[in-house]
């Protein structure tokens, strides 16, 4: 008998590939639960991995066995209730079959499949099928970063891109052509010789035998000196380095503060753009992102007093159009940058601005933009400019999109629906 012994070393990663395949294989699942869990956490937890659940239903295997049906002979013990020779009743139920594990009347039932999912993975799922739409590359974005292409043969080269095939190539081309000469004047010395041999002994011209085989031994001696491979014959292959063509884009993150927007409302905001400052994190390296905050003025702000900032007023929406607009016309030029907007807002707005908003939008915004969104979070009635922000999305079907969004619930969907993906 033969013993074979796995003397492998158990690698940190060893499982690896089954955990990619289990993945895969559950993939909508995941993604549901991925869905749900950024809508149950908090803003400070959101992208950070963490346990998800299947249902044991969706990971359960197909089990062939025997079914209820036909007739069986079998041998059971007797009890009080049975004595030999009793006929048992069938048990009621459907015929084939797996049998069902679901919680039932009396407590039995299975648990759902648990397991963890590391922050990359989370990420991953998170942001799967999603892109900033329109996205083209206008100009290469400096020289920073190189690829390595193949470009050629070459003389000269490291050991390690020596190319094989094209050396020895080389070297059987140098022996024939340095060799050709010698070996034709061979094969005429050996016809000669053989021309001899065949005449009789006493013909027979030992001297010029003498001088032919003497011939054929310094042709045969050069031929063998010629190098197998020589150092001119060595080719390389040639890398050269040719630039990545790189996409500018800069988003402009503007929400609104303004004394109608409460606590709870500016909250949804707030998760809505983490979620996609993350996105562009994570998918984009060089993409801007600006960061606006108005409410009967608009302020062009970092990061941090973004997210943090109390301030608050009135509700003037086209303020933060207007800077919008400003900050394209000095620092992001639409010939080189994919430019994109994202505005948060509860739809109310002073007076006749919402007239005003609609020709920012339509006449000088959008014919610099690759795309705009709008999330409008309220859940009472829409006003006035999420109906002229309707019929801009009417006449700009392909760069303005709006949605609505009620509860922390709906902001996940909301920002697949905006960024999913799109069929070409």
């Amino acid at each position: 008998m033969s013993y074979i012994i796995d003397r492998r070393l158990n690698s940190k990663n060893k499982s690896a590939v089954n955990r990619q395949r289990f993945l895969r294989r559950y993939r909508d699942q995941i993604q549901k639960s991925v869905s749900d869990a950024v809508s149950n956490r908090s803003i400070r937890d959101i992208d950070k991995g963490g346990k998800v659940s299947i249902p044991a239903k969706d990971i359960g295997e197909p089990v062939i066995h025997h079914g209820n049906g036909g007739h069986n002979t079998r041998v059971l013990p007797g009890n009080k209730q049975f004595t030999t020779g009793d006929k048992v009743n069938r048990p009621q139920g459907g015929a084939g079959g797996g049998g069902g594990k679901n919680a039932s009347d009396s407590g039995e039932g299975e648990d759902d499949f648990s397991f963890t999912l590391s922050q990359e993975e989370f990420l991953d799922f998170m942001f799967e099928g999603l892109e900033l739409p329109n996205l083209i590359k206008r100009q290469l974005s400096g020289v920073e970063e190189f690829k390595k292409v193949r470009g050629g043969i070459a003389n000269e080269g490291q050991p390690g891109r020596i190319n094989i095939v094209r050396s020895l190539r080389a070297a059987n081309m140098r022996r024939i052509a340095l060799t050709a000469g010698k070996r034709k004047r061979l094969l005429e010395l050996e016809e000669q010789l053989n021309l001899l041999d065949q005449q009789e002994e006493s013909k027979r011209d030992l001297l010029l035998r003498q001088e032919i085989l003497h011939e054929m031994t310094k042709l045969s001696h050069a031929i063998k000196r010629t190098p197998w491979l020589d150092t001119f014959d060595l080719k390389y292959n040639l890398q050269i380095k040719q630039p990545i063509p790189r996409s500018k884009a800069v988003m402009f993150c503007i929400m609104d503060v303004s004394g109608s927007m409460d606590q709870a409302t500016k909250d949804i905001a707030k998760r809505f753009f983490i979620l996609l400052y993350l996105f562009l994190q994570r998918n984009y390296e060089k993409t801007e992102i600006v960061f606006i905050r108005h409410h009967t003025s608009a302020k062009e702000v970092d990061e941090d007093e973004f997210f943090h900032s109390r301030e608050t007023g009135g509700t003037v929406v086209s303020s933060s159009l207007k800077l919008m607009q400003e900050i394209i016309e000095d620092r992001y030029s639409p010939n080189e940058w994919n430019i994109y907007g994202a505005q948060a807002s509860d739809g109310d707005n002073w007076g006749d601005d919402s007239a005003n908003c609609k020709e920012l939008m339509s006449e000088h915004l959008l014919p610099l933009c690759q795309y705009y969104s709008y999330i409008e979070i309220t859940p009472h009635d829409h006003q006035a400019l999420w109906r002229t922000y309707e019929e801009v999305q009417k006449e700009h079907s392909d760069k303005f999109s709006l949605q609505h969004i009620i509860g922390i619930e709906d902001i996940y969907p909301v920002f697949r629906e905006l960024f999913h993906k799109k069929v070409a």
